[in-house]
């Protein structure tokens, strides 16, 4: 992942402006709210934003530790120089295990044949998985008797489950909570490590009951809705150079398929931007940008390469400066209601944004 700490106005045409700051006082909200250490989610390269900056910045929080999810993320982590536990939250490969233990790495765990392995390739530090719900990974909540025996030969430093529905006052995390709280009481002995918290579950109840939450999107900017007892600060901010500009006379059709077509005289502008960055192409004729202050439609089929934006009465010049997602003066453009357009979780749009688009951290 390229990051740097400006734009180069004439030659940087798109780029996402990544405010550490923000990301720091988010966690710092979290762990007053939680009472608990944080164990950061910084997979999928920090959520698309760069994971040594993220990881850098998080540290100032005194972690528990970091999450990852797979030993490749773990390994860049040890090589950016993390010296905190770094736990990798999905399944192992065999093949895996002798790159894990190199970098020192906390495998989760879930059957007696992983976990047998795991001892007889040495042991070591590793958290048992239990599915309370997701039905993706992890020992079954009602089935702890078929580890019983592998769990006394090497007992586990710690024990998770993950919520699928902790933004919903459904009554689901109620009950996964209970079918947690009932596999830790049938294992032989109770781990000194349990976690369960992640962004949603942290937000709705202080302290946590646990001993770490598990914060993700929520420090990237993302929050659980409205009615959410904390609001995170925006981190993320999508950019893009105007390249052209030109004026469109009654009926003229913009981008492929020719999906929008102008009704009224019309000025137009071209970004540097399209689905190839990430920015997707259902965005097309549904979603806002913001420029100089004002809010403008995206009009048109997103292309690869390109987006057109229509600012009809809005002061814009060539090398001005649009905002996809993220702040612009007082307005802002939140990552939550550009992906609802999009028909995405936010989670998509921000690990789906490119290589390419530069990442400029501060």
């Amino acid at each position: 992942m390229t990051t740097q700490s400006t734009a180069d106005e004439n030659t940087t045409r798109a780029w996402v402006d990544i405010d550490l700051g923000a990301l720091l006082r988010n966690g710092e909200a979290l762990a007053r709210h939680a009472r608990v250490p944080l164990l950061p989610m910084v997979k999928a390269d920090g959520y698309g934003l760069g994971v040594v900056p993220v990881m850098r910045t998080l540290s100032k929080l005194d972690p528990f530790g970091f999450g990852v999810a797979t030993v490749t993320e773990g390994r860049e982590l040890r090589a950016a120089g993390a010296l905190k536990p770094v736990i990798v939250f999905t399944p192992l490969l065999p093949a895996e295990s002798p790159l894990l233990r190199e970098s020192n790495l906390v495998p989760t765990l879930s059957s007696a044949s992983t976990i047998a392995a795991w001892i007889e390739s040495g042991g070591g530090p590793w958290h048992l998985a239990i599915d309370t719900g997701v039905s993706r990974a992890g020992v079954r909540w009602d089935c702890i008797g078929e580890i019983g025996d592998a769990v006394r030969r090497s007992p586990p430093d710690g024990a998770f489950t993950h919520f699928h529905s902790a933004e919903l006052d459904d009554g689901s995390m109620e009950l996964q909570e209970q079918r947690f709280r009932d596999a830790i009481a049938a294992l032989p002995e109770r781990p000194p490590i349990l976690h369960a918290d992640n962004s949603a579950a942290i937000v709705r109840r202080s302290p946590s009951p646990w001993s770490l939450v598990r914060p993700g999107v929520f420090l990237y900017g993302v929050g659980s809705g409205a009615r959410a007892a904390l609001q995170p600060e925006p981190v993320v901010h999508l950019r893009a150079r105007v390249v052209e500009l030109r004026d469109l006379r009654v009926d003229d059709s913009v981008g492929y398929d020719a999906t929008w077509r102008a009704t009224r005289p019309s000025r137009v502008a071209t970004l540097a931007l399209g689905y190839a960055d990430g920015y997707r192409r259902s965005l097309g004729n549904k979603a806002e940008a913001l420029v100089n202050g004002r809010r403008v439609p995206v009009i048109g089929t997103v292309m690869m390469d390109m987006t057109v934006i229509d600012v009809t009465g809005v002061p814009c010049a060539v090398g001005d400066r649009a905002t996809l997602f993220g702040a612009d003066g007082d307005d802002l453009l939140t990552v939550e209601s550009v992906a609802a357009r999009a028909g995405l979780s936010p989670y998509e749009l921000l690990t789906g944004l490119r290589q390419r688009i530069v990442r400029i951290a501060a």
